[in-house]
């Protein structure tokens, strides 16, 4: 059983990896078969209403599953090694649906044309999802998405309770990877009205997901992450607010 279990955990992520290099050339519009421009404009519409459904589709998927309330109940079904995976695996079907299904919006929102600001936003673009992978590795990036909890289950050892820990950016920013993200589908030489739909829900998503997951982190580590929010901005890297004892102790 515990070797099945690494066998489904190893599984979930290689879907999850393929679906999170697929999702750079879909936003990027580069050469693969579907990407968000892509395909001949129908329907407004009924395009539009596709493209919410399945935005609306992924946004509740990802929320649900990640509520603790959730977790607790999923458990009695699935086994704890694997319900990271399950999770991953179910969101990354989530994201196919969404490539699979999008429809292009006709329309221009706006075009850059001076080659620097091509070149500037690309940049931007490929910075956004570097922030986005180092994001995840600096917080442990097998435990987000699941590995690390079914060889464990393999190896027979418990895994660790959750630590609070705020490495490199993350004395920057309480979100990079999210940054990331927004650094990604807004960095673009090239708006249409779909890539701007794409944008607006998945930076409102976003926002949304921030309070419910700041809600869970003070819940786990309580005046610990109080003091790290009031410390560290929540989307744009800034200097870390120096504490009330901090601004003491230099003065004095």
């Amino acid at each position: 059983m515990a070797i099945a279990s690494l066998f489904y955990g190893i599984v979930a992520y290689l879907i999850f990896l393929a679906t999170f290099l697929y999702a750079i050339a879909f936003v990027g519009n580069l050469p693969v078969p579907k990407t968000i421009d892509g395909g001949a404009a129908g329907s407004f519409p009924a395009a539009l209403v596709i493209d919410v459904l399945l935005l609306g589709l992924f946004a509740i998927q990802h929320s649900v599953m990640a509520r603790p309330a959730f977790k607790r109940a999923w458990t009695r079904i699935v086994p704890d090694a694997i319900e990271r995976s399950t999770y991953v695996l179910f969101a990354s079907l989530a994201l196919i649906m969404l490539y699979w299904q999008w429809q292009p919006l006709a329309g221009l929102v706006w075009s850059v044309q001076n080659q620097a600001g091509v070149l500037g936003l690309q940049a931007i673009f490929w910075l956004g999802w570097g922030v986005v992978l180092i994001g995840t590795f600096l917080i442990n990036h097998f435990e987000l998405f699941g590995l690390q909890q079914v060889y464990a289950h393999v190896v027979g050892k418990p895994n660790p309770p959750a630590a609070f820990k705020a490495p490199s950016m993350y004395k920057w920013v309480r979100h990079p990877i999210y940054f990331g993200f927004l650094l990604a589908f807004w960095a673009t030489p090239t708006m249409t009205l779909g890539h701007l739909l794409f944008a607006v829900a998945t930076t409102g998503y976003i926002l949304i997901g921030i309070w419910f997951e700041e809600r869970d982190l003070v819940v786990t580590f309580g005046e610990q992450y109080r003091r790290y929010r009031r410390e560290v901005s929540m989307l744009i890297p800034l200097p870390r607010k120096r504490t009330e004892v901090e601004r003491l102790a230099r003065e004095g």
